[in-house]
């Protein structure tokens, strides 16, 4: 091409680096390229909730029409603003790596408290204008109020510090992309599992015109084809519930291992307390349709639910399933004591790490007030074993978010590798984790805490069993129970899983993640 492309952009500061990186990615091939501001009804419309803007073209429509008229050749986007459908006569010709998805919680430091779940203080004022934001953590944290937040990254970031909130949301790939120093705030990362991005969260979409075919085929070279094709499904559902991106849904999915894995989180409103679903396939093809179907079908099959442990009134696994009025049976099977009533604190001085496999490690350790020296991380298996150290106070160093034991110790082995990690644990421990990071670790076993089992075990017959450790397996089935062929099963964990082979049960599904938001996503697809 002997022209120079020229590349549309809105004019904030966001915009300009992504057209920038576009007209780098261009130079990197041999393209000359220009950079031309066109100024949109988004920019415009500064008070204005985006619920009632995106999704409707006041960001791209501009840029779409230059491109219709020929003034400009090439425009760029933050894919997640884009409708679904292009206009006719353009094209998204390329797609651009994807940047990190995560969600930014940035917090004024006098509005901190760790104990808390994203440790925002209670009842906290928090700056968003996305419905998705606000429905899915409002699901996870009831008590906190928001307000409209608009302004492109570098004004919103102002309005916090100007203490308009006591925290905002915000997308980790802008403020990465801007190099923004965040140092003067708290700053808490939201994994994509835990609050669904946006679809094509992190990407750039190039724009081009339908019958401009000598440019289309020179962005193949720097079109990224194993991000289209995750961002395809995620875009596919949106596209087929019919919704722009003030709808409450949000959408990842990601290529693990040649399989493809995807979370969906979908609301009626911000209000709306937000239903989970969880798939993994090794096609693509049908997956949105798959998604869809489930969350539009009749759930009226299922109607007991049993699980292996008490639940809380606040517990998100139990108003996840509110809507659906099933009868739900909570009891632990199991009961745990303490064994030490103190240990030699001398010990802490001789690890690196701390790790947790259980709520339970943590709540006994810490009963012991141990005084644990400031270089000492700590590590923990779950979001559910993270909330209860908070409850002491700490924010673990690292979190294993999979339900495979053997895949949170390959996460786990780059940061440890050569350390000693002290493990407060049961007394009857499978020692799992220990045993995949054998001969690359020194460890120390400390029970903490035994299992006894209930004398009273009633079998239950409920259309789904959920099981919570190996402990509760064993007292189950030890006690001449069994699972009913039309029952399903959920064993948290693959140990939990383990524990029901041994009894002959293959039959049953693991939650991606060994806690409430993975419990409600397996019991979700199970409906």
């Amino acid at each position: 091409m002997n022209k120079t492309i020229v590349i549309g952009s809105r004019g904030s500061d966001l915009a300009l680096w992504q057209a920038n990186h576009v007209k780098a990615k261009l130079a990197a091939i041999g393209l000359e390229s220009e950079i031309k501001i066109i100024k949109t009804q988004g920019d415009n419309f500064f008070n204005l909730s985006f619920s009632k803007l995106e999704g409707k073209g006041f960001f791209t429509k501009e840029l779409e029409d230059e491109l219709l008229q020929g003034h400009i050749d090439l425009a760029v986007h933050s894919h997640k603003d884009l409708p679904t459908e292009s206009p006719e006569g353009l094209t998204i010709a390329a797609v651009s790596e994807r940047e990190d998805p995560t969600e930014l919680l940035i917090i004024l430091k006098d509005c901190v408290d760790v104990s808390l779940q994203f440790s925002v203080r209670y009842n906290a004022i928090v700056g968003t204008s996305s419905n998705r934001r606000k429905a899915q953590f409002r699901s996870l944290r009831p008590d906190v109020e928001f307000e409209e937040l608009r302004g492109n990254v570098p004004t919103r970031i102002q309005k916090l510090r100007d203490g308009d909130f006591h925290a905002i949301i915000l997308a980790k790939a802008g403020v990465h992309r801007l190099g923004l120093d965040l140092s003067e705030f708290h700053v808490e990362e939201i994994d994509p599992v835990e609050m669904v991005p946006a679809p094509a969260q992190g990407v750039l979409a190039l724009q081009t015109r339908a019958n401009d075919a000598e440019l289309i085929k020179l962005l193949q070279q720097i079109h990224n084809k194993e991000v289209a094709e995750t961002i395809s499904v995620e875009r596919k559902v949106l596209n087929m519930f019919d919704g722009g991106c003030h709808m409450p849904l949000g959408v990842y999915c990601k290529k693990e291992d040649g399989q493809f894995e995807v979370w969906t989180s979908k609301a009626t409103d911000d209000s709306d307390f937000p239903e989970r679903l969880f798939l993994r396939t090794r096609n693509s093809e049908g997956l949105a349709e798959q998604i869809v179907d489930h969350y539009t079908k009749e759930k009226n099959i299922v109607k007991s639910l049993f699980i292996s442990r008490e639940l809380s009134e606040d517990s998100f696994f139990l108003r996840s399933l509110e809507k659906f009025n099933l009868d739900i049976e909570d009891r632990s099977l199991i009961r745990t004591f303490p064994i030490i009533n103190t240990f030699d604190s001398y010990i802490l001085k001789k690890v690196d790490w701390i790790f947790f496999n259980s709520k339970n490690g943590v709540e006994n350790f810490f009963k012991l007030e141990p005084v644990i020296p400031k270089k000492v991380k700590i590590g923990v298996m779950g979001r559910g074993s993270e909330n209860e150290l908070r409850h002491f106070n700490r924010i673990p160093d690292f979190v294993g978010e999979s339900g495979d034991i053997r895949e949170v110790a390959e996460s786990l082995l780059p940061l440890v590798q050569g350390q000693t990690i002290l493990f407060p644990q049961a007394k009857d421990s499978l020692r799992t984790i220990q045993v995949q990071l054998a001969d690359r670790i020194s460890s120390i076993d400390l029970p903490v805490y035994e299992t006894v089992k209930e004398k009273e075990i009633g079998q239950s017959s409920a259309d789904i069993l959920v099981f919570t450790s190996p402990s509760n397996v064993e007292a189950y089935l030890s006690n001449d129970n069994v699972i009913y062929v039309n029952q399903k099963v959920v064993a948290i964990g693959k140990s939990t899983g383990n524990k029901l082979e041994e009894f002959g049960y293959t039959n049953y599904v693991i939650p991606y993640s060994p806690d409430e938001i993975g419990l409600s996503e397996a019991v979700y697809g199970l409906l």
